[in-house]
């Protein structure tokens, strides 16, 4: 037998394992989704994908638990993509959606940004180690040669000294910035 014919028969004898799963695979769909038409449509895809990455598959192993996982992995991929939908065949709750300008979070993201730089270092390095990076007052202290107490002041004191700048109206380099971007936006 030559090596085409024996890699013809190899691929019959699949191919026939992969008709043969297919009753066990439509009653485990139908166990996990509860609808027979869906069923139906998960083990297509299942044999679809499985048809695909037919080079992935070892030889020797079990070709029906690796059905098996493909239409599980499938089906639970479906249904996280589902929880995060919201049905509307009507597309009344698509237009009521609005989606708010980009420019003002732009803008509020500079003026936080300037916020932050005029912090003392110390404040600055104690928020961005607590409240971004997430770290506990105990690891950042530890990085920055200082008491657990100490931190906790300086990001305190970080916080306070944000909420009043950020409160504070915008400054006159600011406000011009704003302005030559506007008369450019309308010049357009």
């Amino acid at each position: 037998m030559t090596a085409s014919e024996e890699a013809h028969s190899a691929g019959q004898g699949l191919k026939a394992e992969l008709v043969s799963a297919i009753p066990s695979l439509r009653a485990f769909a139908v166990s996990i989704c509860g609808n027979s038409d869906r069923a139906d449509d998960l083990v297509q895809e299942t044999l679809v994908k499985a048809w695909g990455s037919l080079a992935t598959f070892s030889e020797g192993t079990n070709l029906t638990a690796w059905l098996f996982t493909i239409l599980r992995n499938i089906y639970y991929s479906e249904y996280r993509k589902r929880r995060r939908e919201a049905p509307d065949p009507d597309g009344v709750i698509a237009a009521k959606l609005v989606a708010p300008e980009s420019q003002h979070a732009h803008m509020d993201f500079l003026d936080f940004r300037d916020a932050m730089q005029k912090l003392p270092l110390d404040q600055r390095e104690a928020l961005i180690l607590v409240a971004a990076s997430g770290m506990s007052y105990e690891e950042a202290a530890e990085i920055c040669g200082c008491a657990p107490g100490t931190m906790k002041s300086r990001v305190n004191r970080a916080r306070n000294r944000l909420s009043e700048l950020m409160a504070a109206p915008p400054t006159a380099e600011r406000r011009e910035w704003a302005a030559e971007q506007l008369s450019e936006v309308s010049r357009d």
